[in-house]
C-alpha cells in the first residue's frame, strides 16, 4: 500500500541550496513505494517541474541524527485520501510559486562590487626616498574586531599612488558592511603590518561607497588626528559580467629615456569614466633594459577595461620605470575593443606610440616606438561558484606537527596540551578551517597525517604517518573524526623532529597530479599544515611548492605558538614569486600563511575567513589557466 508522508524537517545551512528562501523549515512529499499511481505520477511531475521538492528520501540533505520528525500519513485509496493528496499538491504548488518569486527578489539584493583605490599627499616616512605604500582592506566582524580581506600591490617611491589591483567584494543591501582602508609604507618582505610605517586609514561603509560611486576622504592616524594632507579615493563599480580579455603584446624601437642603459618599459591601460576622467585599470610588469620588450600574456576583465562597451575609448600609456618613482612617459595611443579584437598572431594590430610634447617640439617627429597587439581574445571565465555548483569537489587534507619543540603533551605548557575544556590551538585551527571547507566535499572523508614523531611499533621518526594509524585508509569521518583521531594519537607517539614539510606536500601533490588526467575541473586539493616553528627542509619544501603550483592544489599554513615564523612568511608568495633552489619560479601563489596568535581574541570565524580568503581565486586561477570547465552546467553564457 502506498502512502505519502508530509515531513517537517529542521536542516542545517548546507541544505539551504534546496530549501531556498524558506530557511530552516521545509515541506517534502515522499513516495514510500514507486508504483504507477496517480499520486506518484503527480509527485514525479512536480519533481520534473521543481527539482529538489519531490525527491527520494535518500537524496534529501540530512543533518546529524535527530528525533524522528513529525509525520502525517495519507492513504490515497482510503475515503477522502485522494482529495487530501490533491490538497497537499495544490499547497505545494503555491509554496513553490512563492519560493520562485522570493528567490528572484533575493537575487537582486546581492552583487559583486569592484573597488579601485588611489591616494594623494601621503606622509613620507622614508629617508632619502619616498614612501612605498600599499593599501590593506579590512572588514569589520563585530565591535572593534577587524580582519584583513586583501591587499593591493606595493608601489615604490610614490606619495600619490594609483593602485592597479582592485578589491572585489560582495555587496548586500540589507547588511551594514563596515570597511577600513589602511595605508602602510612597506620596506620589508614580511606579511606582518606591525613592523611597517602606518600612513593613515579611512573607515566607511560599503553602502556609502556605492551610493557615492566615488568617495574621497581624509586619512587619519590611530589617534584620530589627520595624517598630514593625505587623502584616499575609492571608486566603486558593479561587476555585471565575467568576460575577460586575454592580451599578448610587444613593442619595438621605443625611445630610450635612460642616460646609462636602456628604458625599462611597462604599459598602463586606462578607461574613460562618465565624468571624462581616466581611470587606470591595469599595469603590466616592467621589462628591464629593453627597447623591444615582449610582455607576458595578461588578462583584464572586460568590464574593467571598457564597461563591456566595444566602442568605448581605451587609452594605453607606455612608461620607462624609474626606481625613484619619477617614471617617464614614452608615449601613448587610444583605441577601442572593436579595433583590438582584429589582432591575431598572423596579423597583429599595431599602434604608433606618440609623445605629444616631443611631437610639438620636433617637426620631424614620427613616433616614440610601435606597440604591437599579437592577441586580443574575449573569453568567459567561470567563477568560483560556477565550479562549486558545477560539481567541483574540494579535497581537504590535514597535516599536524608532532615535533618535540611543541612540548610534552601532558604539560600545560605544551602546544599539544588539551585544556580541561577540550581544546588547544591545533584543535581550534582544525575546527575553524575544517567546518567551512567540509561543505564542499561530498563524502566528508578527510585524510589526516602527522609528521616529526616517533611512531609504534618500531619507534622510527616519520614525516608522513596517518594519525589513525591505518596506512591503507587514512581517512577520518568528518572534522569530528579528525579531532577524535588526533586525541587518540597523542598518547601513542613520541614527539621528536625535525620539522619537514616536503613529504606531506608531495603526498597530496601525487593525488592532485592524478586529478590532472581528468578533462574537467572536478577535483581541487587543499592541504592544511599546522606547525609550531622553524622549518628544517626549506629547500625541499620550496621545490615541492613550486611543483605543486602546477597542480590543482593550495596550501594553508597555520603557525601556533610564539616561534619565529620567518620561513613561513617566505613560503607565502605575497611578497614576490617563490623560487625553487634551482631558480624555477612558482607559476602561482598557492601558499597562505597565518600566525594563530593574531586570532586568539578574535571571533571564531575570523581565522577561517582569513586563511580561506585566497582559496576561491586560487581555484579559479588554476582552472581558468588550463581552460577547464566544471563537470556539469558550465558557465557558457
Amino acid at each position: 500500500m502506498q502512502e505519502l508522508i508530509l515531513v517537517h524537517q529542521i536542516t542545517y545551512l548546507n541544505a539551504l541550496s534546496k530549501l531556498g528562501v524558506f530557511g530552516k523549515r521545509a515541506i517534502y512529499l515522499l513516495p514510500l513505494k514507486h508504483q504507477p499511481t496517480g499520486t506518484d505520477q503527480c509527485l514525479r511531475a512536480l519533481g520534473r517541474q521543481w527539482p529538489g521538492w519531490a525527491e527520494p528520501a535518500s537524496a534529501l540533505p540530512r543533518p546529524s541524527p535527530q528525533p524522528d520528525p513529525p509525520q502525517v500519513s495519507v492513504n490515497p485509496r482510503r475515503p477522502g485520501g485522494s482529495a487530501v493528496c490533491a490538497c497537499l499538491v495544490s499547497t505545494l504548488e503555491r509554496l513553490l510559486h512563492l519560493r520562485r518569486r522570493t528567490q528572484e527578489m533575493a537575487a537582486q539584493c546581492v552583487t559583486k562590487v569592484e573597488l579601485n583605490i588611489s591616494c594623494d599627499n601621503l606622509l613620507d616616512k622614508d629617508v632619502g626616498s619616498k614612501s612605498d605604500p600599499l593599501c590593506v582592506l579590512f572588514l569589520n566582524t563585530s565591535g572593534q574586531q577587524w580582519y584583513e580581506v586583501d591587499r593591493t600591490e606595493r608601489i615604490k617611491n610614490c606619495l600619490n599612488p594609483k593602485f592597479s589591483k582592485t578589491f572585489i567584494i560582495d555587496y548586500y543591501f540589507e547588511v551594514v558592511q563596515k570597511l577600513k582602508f589602511g595605508i602602510y609604507d612597506v620596506d620589508n618582505k614580511t606579511v606582518e603590518l606591525s613592523d611597517d610605517d602606518f600612513l593613515g586609514e579611512c573607515e566607511c561603509t560599503l553602502g556609502q561607497i556605492v551610493s557615492s560611486k566615488k568617495l574621497t576622504r581624509p586619512l587619519v592616524l590611530k589617534n584620530g588626528r589627520p595624517a598630514g594632507k593625505g587623502r584616499i579615493t575609492i571608486s566603486a563599480e558593479e561587476i555585471k559580467d565575467n568576460r575577460v580579455v586575454l592580451f599578448e603584446m610587444e613593442a619595438r624601437k621605443l625611445d630610450n629615456k635612460d642616460l646609462f642603459g636602456k628604458s625599462d618599459p611597462y604599459l598602463e591601460f586606462h578607461k574613460q569614466m562618465s565624468d571624462g576622467n581616466w581611470l587606470m585599470v591595469h599595469r603590466t610588469e616592467v621589462i628591464k633594459n629593453n627597447l623591444n620588450p615582449v610582455w607576458r600574456p595578461f588578462k583584464i576583465s572586460l568590464n574593467s577595461l571598457c564597461y563591456g562597451d566595444m566602442d568605448k575609448t581605451i587609452k594605453v600609456e607606455c612608461y620607462d620605470h624609474d626606481n625613484d618613482g619619477s617614471h617617464d612617459l614614452i608615449g601613448t595611443f587610444q583605441t577601442t575593443m572593436t579595433k583590438l579584437k582584429e589582432a591575431s598572431r598572423n596579423s597583429p594590430v599595431e599602434f604608433e606610440c606618440i609623445n605629444e610634447k616631443k611631437r610639438q617640439k620636433k617637426k620631424s617627429y614620427k613616433n616614440s616606438g610601435v606597440i604591437s597587439v599579437k592577441q586580443c581574445e574575449i573569453t568567459v571565465e567561470c567563477t568560483f561558484l560556477d565550479y562549486i555548483m558545477g560539481g567541483c569537489q574540494l579535497n581537504f587534507t590535514v597535516g599536524v606537527d608532532f615535533t618535540g619543540s611543541n612540548g610534552d603533551p601532558r604539560s600545560p605548557d605544551s602546544l599539544h596540551y588539551i585544556s580541561p575544556n577540550g581544546v588547544n590551538e591545533y584543535l581550534t585551527a582544525i575546527w575553524s578551517v575544517g567546518l567551512v571547507i567540509q561543505d564542499y566535499d561530498a563524502d566528508k572523508m578527510f585524510p589526516a597525517f602527522g609528521f616529526g614523531a616517533q611512531i609504534p611499533p618500531q619507534w622510527q621518526v616519520s614525516h608522513e604517518f596517518p594519525i589513525n594509524f591505518n596506512p591503507s585508509n587514512p581517512y577520518c569521518n568528518g572534522i569530528q573524526g579528525i579531532i577524535e583521531a588526533y586525541r587518540a594519537c597523542l598518547p601513542q607517539i613520541k614527539l621528536y623532529g625535525p620539522t619537514n614539510f616536503s613529504p606531506i606536500i608531495n603526498h597530496v601533490a601525487r593525488f592532485a597530479a592524478a586529478a590532472t588526467q581528468q578533462q574537467t575541473a572536478s577535483q581541487y586539493f587543499v592541504l592544511l599544515i599546522i606547525t609550531d616553528g622553524v622549518i628544517t627542509d626549506l629547500d625541499e619544501t620550496r621545490q615541492a611548492i613550486v611543483n605543486a603550483a602546477k597542480l590543482p592544489m593550495s596550501i594553508i599554513i597555520v603557525g601556533v605558538g610564539d616561534a619565529d615564523f620567518g620561513a613561513m612568511e617566505f613560503l607565502d608568495g605575497d611578497g614576490g614569486s617563490l623560487r625553487s633552489p634551482s631558480g624555477e619560479v612558482a607559476i602561482r601563489d598557492i601558499v597562505q600563511f597565518v600566525p594563530f596568535r593574531q586570532f586568539q581574541n578574535a571571533p571564531k570565524e575570523a581565522l577561517a575567513q582569513c586563511v580561506l580568503a585566497e582559496i576561491p581565486q586560487q581555484v579559479v586561477g588554476y582552472f581558468n589557466t588550463y581552460k577547464l570547465l566544471p563537470p556539469k552546467n558550465p558557465a557558457t553564457k
